[in-house]
């Protein structure tokens, strides 16, 4: 062996030693951990996405509905609706719609009653702020910007979909805050299951 190789052989041994001594301790070192995220099959997320879109399908059919402004998320099965309606009579039609799909096994119904009128003035504002809000997502790498429904109505942001861990959850919520026309954030966001 070469001299810089026992150099390195010895500077192992020592840091091995410093490590395993953990600096005189004898208790044992708590190490935090983080759950592995939920996994889905492919055939598990194509038939969500097929579920997502009969979801919106059936919605799109009832007239008194503005579906437009429902968010549908799927996740297994389990269908999360989000947004903006104009009245209960329709937050309780968009679950009765979204239940009768085949294959939805629960529905989260996440609907907001619009307060107010909207001018187009704040369409136009809204939808510049949801679009901040989005890329803020995409380009942040602690978040799967992806993943999260943005939907904005004077200024509210509603956050809906499924994440991997509260620490998305938390995240998301942070960097929305920070978005400029952002007056208040709900977080319909769930760790999935």
């Amino acid at each position: 062996m070469t001299q810089s190789r026992y150099l390195l052989l010895a500077l192992s041994a020592i840091a091995l030693a410093v490590l395993t001594t953990a600096c005189g301790k004898t208790e044992p070192v708590a190490v935090a951990t983080v759950p592995p995220p939920a996994t889905t099959t492919i055939g598990t997320e194509v038939d969500d996405s097929v579920m997502t879109t009969a979801v919106k399908a059936a919605l799109l059919t009832e007239a008194t509905l503005k579906s437009m402004d429902v968010m549908v998320e799927t996740r297994k099965g389990e269908v999360q609706l989000s947004g903006f309606v104009d009245d209960q009579h329709q937050i309780a039609l968009a679950e009765t719609v979204a239940r009768g799909v085949a294959g939805v096994k629960t529905v989260d119904n996440k609907l907001s009653l619009k307060v107010g009128a909207s001018t187009v003035g704040n369409k136009i504002d809204d939808t510049v702020v949801t679009a901040r809000v989005k890329t803020a997502f995409t380009k942040d790498d602690g978040i799967k910007g992806m993943d999260i429904a943005v939907e904005t109505r004077k200024g509210e942001v509603i956050l809906s979909g499924f994440v991997d861990n509260r620490s998305q959850i938390d995240r998301a919520l942070i960097l929305a805050k920070t978005i400029e026309g952002v007056h208040n954030v709900r977080n319909d966001l769930v760790v999935k299951q």
